[in-house]
């Protein structure tokens, strides 16, 4: 577990960028289907990953030393803005959007749309509402919302493969290997969510194990997308 909190932003960024810098190569392959926006996708996140991680750079690095101080007391000091946002509401909506393209059921696309413009909504509403802890702190119901919109996308995905003949190829599907490993890293991750609150350094072995869990999940996720883009044929989507 040391060694996993001890190079856990290392570990992070570098499975994100191998994802990104796969999907980079593989996009000429991909040109022609929807694959091509779950690529940006991949870039984007690792874009925002590297920028979003600007409180470690600050304080590991002397030579930004400077800033830790114009960054003290401020609502910037921490990353939480950077994410609640960035993350947590975009990449809900992208998973949306892009297994929208998928399903052939207008009433699965009609509920798909609904709820995420209804998470979308109710997540800026309750920012403004809570506008202080929306740079202190993640927010339980957003996250929570975010994993179920993703978890419906992936579901409703899996429901049209099984009603379909793509159930009989569906191993050769790059779709099926996304929605697999999203269902199980936050059928894993949304529970962990509510013992954020016992989060605090006092409990090292917590802290441990949490952060092992992230690792393992995120590591399991971007390295069976590079594989999946590289293994996947564009006509098997």
């Amino acid at each position: 577990m040391d060694f996993f909190l001890n190079n856990y932003a290392f570990i992070i960024h570098f499975v994100e960028v191998l994802a990104a810098v796969t999907g980079i190569f593989c996009l000429k392959k991909f040109k022609n289907t929807p694959v091509v926006y779950f690529i940006y996708f991949l870039i984007y996140v690792a874009i925002l990953e590297l920028i979003g991680a600007y409180p470690t750079y600050v304080e590991k690095y002397e030579v930004l030393s400077h800033l830790k101080e114009q960054l003290k007391g401020t609502k910037f000091e921490t990353n939480h803005w950077w994410f609640n946002v960035l993350w947590t509401i975009v990449s809900a909506v992208f998973y949306s959007f892009y297994f929208r393209n998928f399903l052939e059921s207008h009433n699965s696309k009609r509920i798909l749309k609904v709820i995420t413009l209804t998470f979308v909504i109710s997540s800026i509403v309750y920012i403004i509402f809570n506008w202080n802890a929306f740079f202190a702190s993640s927010f339980y119901f957003v996250n929570i919302f975010s994993a179920s919109v993703v978890l419906l996308s992936v579901v409703l995905y899996f429901v049209e493969v099984l009603k379909s003949q793509k159930i009989l190829t569906f191993y050769k599907s790059i779709n099926f290997y996304i929605a697999s490993v999203l269902l199980v890293f936050f059928l894993i991750r949304t529970p962990l969510i509510f013992y954020d609150v016992y989060f605090s350094r006092r409990d090292m072995d917590y802290v441990k194990l949490n952060a092992t869990i992230n690792i393992l999940c995120i590591t399991f996720m971007y390295i069976t997308y590079a594989l999946a883009l590289i293994w996947c044929k564009p006509r098997n989507i």
